[in-house]
């Protein structure tokens, strides 16, 4: 599946309601998930790629003291905006820099983070190398990426609504780009394609997406994810209707009290040569 160039643009409100609805909808579990892969290795420099708005990088400060310095980059200015605006424990250097490109020297960090970011590059082996080339000889490359969209209830309730608002070109954006980028073997080709030797380890982990009304999560995916942009594409006059039939078809598989679904991923480890 091809991905608009929409498909990586946060901006405007996006941010704010990613960072209000969105993170702790999903990515809280798996944010202590990923920093508690590191606590056991002694780190000096710490880079994460799409911090987004970091919270994978308040999980990094809360749990490290400052003597290991902590680099979160992304390559929206304006999620790193909203990150900083919450801000973190401790200081931490926030900088936008494209993971296709990363403005690093060589063997710079101990490890290098990726919270649901791989998904939006659009050359995997390129990003891949460019963490590789970063990395300390025997530094750690730890990334996570959404399973399939059936695996993760919400999401997929939300897509397959949407489909009766625009039934002739239904925005596909949470199953071509957020959910597009789950089978295994591709991403062990790709990351031998970007020159790493050893193999990955790659875990699968289930955990539950919970919120405390069927219109929070219809609200965090229709607004606060580029899925926004390929409503308002459509008919920017919609977005509040798109939320609403989203609402509804949670309430009607959910509930319409609290709410709970399960959501899916795999974690990708894997070390650079010694």
């Amino acid at each position: 599946m091809s991905s608009p160039s929409t498909d990586k643009v946060f901006a405007g409100s996006i941010p704010k309601l990613y960072d209000t609805y969105l993170v702790p909808l999903i990515f809280e579990p798996y944010a202590a998930d990923l920093v508690s892969r590191l606590r056991a290795r002694r780190l000096s420099r710490v880079l994460e790629i799409a911090a987004g708005t970091g919270v994978v990088t308040r999980a990094l400060a809360s749990a490290f003291p400052e003597s290991a310095t902590i680099v979160a980059t992304d390559l929206n200015q304006a999620m790193l905006d909203q990150a900083s605006a919450v801000g973190t424990k401790r200081a931490v250097e926030w900088r936008q820099a494209d993971a296709m490109q990363l403005p690093f020297q060589d063997a710079t960090f101990d490890a290098v983070l990726c919270q649901f970011g791989v998904m939006f590059f659009p050359e995997k082996p390129k990003a891949f190398s460019e963490a590789r080339r970063v990395l300390s000889p025997g530094g750690v490359f730890i990334f996570n990426v959404w399973d399939r969209i059936e695996e993760n209830e919400f999401a997929d309730t939300v897509t397959t609504a949407l489909e009766t608002v625009f039934p002739k070109d239904p925005p596909r954006f949470m199953a071509r780009t957020p959910h597009g980028y789950h089978d295994r073997s591709h991403i062990a080709r790709d990351l031998a394609n970007s020159g790493f030797i050893a193999s990955p380890r790659i875990d699968t982990v289930a955990a539950r997406s919970r919120a405390k009304s069927p219109r929070e999560p219809a609200i965090a995916y229709c607004q606060g994810t580029p899925l926004r942009n390929e409503i308002e594409t459509r008919d920017a006059a919609r977005l509040g209707e798109a939320t609403d039939v989203a609402a509804e078809a949670i309430a009607k598989r959910f509930g319409r009290g609290a709410v709970d679904g399960k959501i899916q991923a795999h974690i990708v480890t894997i070390e650079a040569d010694s």
